[in-house]
């Protein structure tokens, strides 16, 4: 034996080899945990895309490589693009209509008799104006693809009727009873032209801060708001004439 064979077969019987610590092995999570993850990560990869693209332009093999899952995943959760977008759809709509009815309510039980248009311009449009200026893209996505829908009759009619006729004909119940004298009929073209500049608002063209060189931005939410319920208070003092 040599003697470097010597040395190292000495050493070798002075320090033995550690044996290797078996890793620990990780928990699986929970099935339905692992499933609200999963369809979390697909709803929102489906908002962003539809926001940007429309129902036509989205695909379920682009929102599974969105979403960084396979195709069949999506087709094993939500079957079709159709029943994709529905869920889309909901998930927030139910939050941010609560948020408005909850918001109408306090404002009436609160002010009763002594409410004003303002008042419940401001119960209905605030909640939502100060949900989006916490500038959460998801919110923001969601808040593009409600103004998509709103703006085409050819895609997303009944999820609106769904989800967002109940809170409408709540808002304009107490714009009802603010103003009596006025007709239902200016009281739902009322309600139309406040969709609209709604709608052009939630869309966040940017079109507005080309038009004043920055000196307003689609992003300003509470500014949107404060205006909005300028303009459409003058607005309805009008129509009550």
């Amino acid at each position: 034996m040599t003697t470097d064979t010597a040395a190292r077969t000495s050493a070798s019987k002075a320090n033995p080899p550690r044996a290797r610590t078996p890793r620990p092995k990780v928990p699986l999570k929970p099935k339905a945990q692992r499933r609200e993850e999963t369809t979390g990560r697909i709803l929102d990869a489906a908002e962003r895309l539809f926001a940007r693209d429309g129902l036509h332009g989205v695909t379920l093999k682009a929102v599974a490589a969105e979403a960084g899952v396979d195709t069949a995943l999506v087709h094993y959760y939500f079957e079709d693009k159709a029943k994709l977008f529905t869920a889309t759809f909901g998930r927030r709509a139910e939050v941010v209509n609560t948020m408005r009815l909850n918001s109408l309510d306090r404002y009436e039980e609160t002010l009763g008799d002594a409410m004003t248009v303002r008042g419940v311009l401001d119960a209905f449009l605030r909640p939502l104006f100060e949900l989006l200026d916490q500038g959460d893209p998801a919110w923001l996505s969601y808040a593009a693809l409600v103004a998509q829908v709103n703006n085409t009759p050819v895609w997303g009619g009944d999820a609106m009727h769904q989800h967002f006729d109940p809170v409408i004909h709540r808002f304009i119940d107490l714009l009802r009873r603010v103003s009596p004298e006025t007709s239902e009929r200016q009281l739902f073209w009322f309600y139309h032209l406040l969709s609209g500049a709604l709608t052009l608002s939630l869309a966040q063209t940017g079109r507005i801060d080309a038009l004043s060189n920055g000196l307003c931005r689609s992003s300003e939410m509470i500014a949107i708001c404060d205006a909005m319920e300028a303009v459409f208070t003058g607005g309805f003092e009008a129509l009550r004439r």
